[in-house]
């Protein structure tokens, strides 16, 4: 139980200085956007990058490489954490997920209806509203530090899982352009030889690496969007370790015996000491769980690095308010989705199940913390602005959903740490 606490800890302090992160490439981007050098940061990641495989070649710009490609690695592990949460986290039983699942759901549902309900003749930018960024509203529950329920950051957590999932459905389903049915069977083959590895007890992660950029070229070759194949890859993932503890215990404990056994006056080891490292070592990696071993490896290239390159390379707006009033029904669909339509699907969904003997409130959290992590879901962010691109074409339209999204999840942070802050006083 312990361990796991500690595992919660660290996820929610990566997540939390990602947020920061987030925070400042975001501004940078959009100071560097409305600067002198604001035609050079549009060129660059408007610049064509390829390659050539043989008679194929794949060629998109540099915006589209972070979006299609480094994302896939995000999605990857989001794709494990939700597999890990659904295994063995707050997703693992009924009793555990019934609460945030049913928060989430109204916290998807609601915003996307209000969006539609303004835009019924537009209604493809309805997932803007439903996405929130994780990264963000757990840095802001680390900078308010004690004052924050530890029940709250869980919630939370649990909430956005189950909002990933939902936005990958999204993704998979509504923003996909032109289907090339051909390359499924190429797509199905690869994902197939994937789950046999894992059906054959393969814990070695290289083989299924390999493989999943192989699925990340098909994905894309069939026109659904290519991160989607970083999920899948991370559903085929296995969890069980090749040996259990008591046995890497054990195995270990005789080896350092023998290594103490064969200890000498010569200071360098010799072959018999170097032999029980090697056995360590070999356990040390059947020990591990592959799921939560690549999830680790990712977690920080994704925390500090492709989310703050995608930030940088996608916030960049010029601050121009013409393009909203010009495309105001859609801007004001995502910002009262946002501000409005969350807050009102996660507390309003959860209250009602609860009065209707649905599913019962944790004891730890109140209604009004509850309701303080409806605003921070709220903050949607860098998944919005991600679904932003895939909902949309018109530069001028995603520049004013952009501001509109800026908007809504900054009032959206403001009112979700008062409320945290005034349920502390009482």
């Amino acid at each position: 139980m312990i361990a796991k606490l500690i595992t919660i800890d660290r996820f929610i302090n990566k997540e939390a200085l990602s947020g920061i992160l987030l925070f400042i490439a975001t501004v940078a981007a959009v100071i560097v956007a409305n600067s002198s050098w604001g035609q050079s940061y549009y060129d660059l990641w408007h610049m064509p990058l390829g390659m050539n495989l043989g008679e194929h070649s794949i060629s998109m710009s540099l915006t589209y490489w972070i979006d299609d490609g480094l994302m896939a690695l995000f999605f990857l592990m989001v794709g494990l954490e939700i597999k890990r949460e659904m295994l063995i986290g707050e997703l693992s039983s009924v009793a555990k997920a019934s609460f945030p699942i049913i928060a989430a759901i109204g916290g998807m549902l609601i915003p996307a209806l209000i969006y539609v309900g303004l835009n019924p003749n537009n209604p493809l930018g309805f997932g803007i509203p439903m996405a929130t960024d994780i990264a963000f509203a757990l840095g802001i529950l680390m900078l308010l530090g004690s004052k924050v329920n530890p029940a709250v950051k869980l919630f939370l957590v649990a909430l956005a899982v189950v909002d990933d999932l939902g936005a990958v459905l999204v993704v998979a389903t509504v923003y996909t352009a032109e289907i090339h049915t051909e390359y499924f069977l190429h797509a199905g083959f690869i994902y197939l030889l994937i789950w046999a590895l894992n059906f054959k007890g393969v814990t070695k992660l290289t083989p299924y690496l390999i493989l999943g950029v192989f699925l990340w070229v098909y994905i894309h070759a069939i026109g659904i969007h290519a991160t989607i194949a970083g999920v899948l890859l991370a559903f085929a993932i296995p969890i069980k370790s090749k040996i259990d503890e008591k046995k890497f215990i054990y195995d270990s404990r005789k080896d350092v015996d023998e290594f103490e056994k064969h200890m000498d006056e010569i200071p360098i080891l010799n072959h018999h000491q170097i032999d029980n490292l090697e056995n360590i070592a070999y356990n040390y990696d059947k020990v591990q769980n592959p799921l939560v071993r690549l999830e680790h490896n990712l977690h920080g290239l994704s925390a500090f690095f492709i989310m703050p390159l995608f930030a940088f390379s996608n916030a960049g707006v010029l601050i121009d308010f013409t393009t909203v009033s010009a495309n105001l029904s859609i801007v004001l669909g995502v910002i009262f989705g946002l501000l409005i339509g969350k807050p009102i699907g996660i507390f309003g969904f959860t209250f009602l199940a609860n009065k209707l003997k649905i599913v019962k409130k944790p004891d730890n959290i109140s209604w009004n913390e509850i309701l303080s992590v409806g605003f921070l879901g709220g903050i949607g962010f860098t998944m919005s602005i991600f679904i932003t691109h895939l909902a949309f074409l018109d530069e001028n339209i995603i520049s004013a959903v952009k501001l509109g999204v800026f908007i809504a999840s900054f009032m959206a942070a403001i009112i979700g740490v008062f409320l945290i802050l005034n349920t502390k006083k009482r």
